[in-house]
């Protein structure tokens, strides 16, 4: 676990790929929130327990507990969607069927790898207006 900087919000990135984690974190960074990473998914839920993130990037496929766990952890069903924490998944996986369920689970949203860094930071700051709009602590 990392805490690169200290903003006003909390972003946990988890991946277990070491240069993506680092070009997410890189990319993520310019937006001036706390940056959290975890790199499988018991850290995930341990750092998420921890630090009460505000956003998650989420990679689907984890070693220890896999994204749909950690997303049915902490959001767990459709109406959940909106509210924090808010989660875009990520995957390298081409099948609609895990983005359906990913959205079942609350998932507010989702990338398919490869994906251009502008699109999450794009994504991130969407999360990031929503949050100064109000949305509330879910939990």
């Amino acid at each position: 676990m990392a805490d690169e900087k200290q903003g006003k919000y909390k972003i946990l990135v988890v991946d277990d790929d070491t240069d993506i984690l680092t070009t997410i974190t890189l990319a993520l960074e310019g937006l001036g929130q706390t940056i959290l990473v975890a790199r499988d998914g018991l850290e995930a839920v341990d750092v998420a327990a921890a630090q009460n993130p505000d956003i998650l990037v989420l990679d689907l496929m984890l070693p220890k507990r896999g994204g749909f766990l950690i997303l049915q952890r902490l959001k767990g069903k459709q109406d959940m969607r909106g509210k924090r924490p808010l989660i875009c998944m990520m995957t390298g996986n081409e099948g609609m069927r895990h983005k359906e369920f990913a959205e079942r689970l609350g998932v507010d949203d989702y990338l398919r790898k490869p994906f251009g860094m502008g699109r999450l930071v794009d994504i991130a700051k969407d999360f990031i207006a929503k949050l100064d709009a109000g949305i509330q602590n879910a939990k």
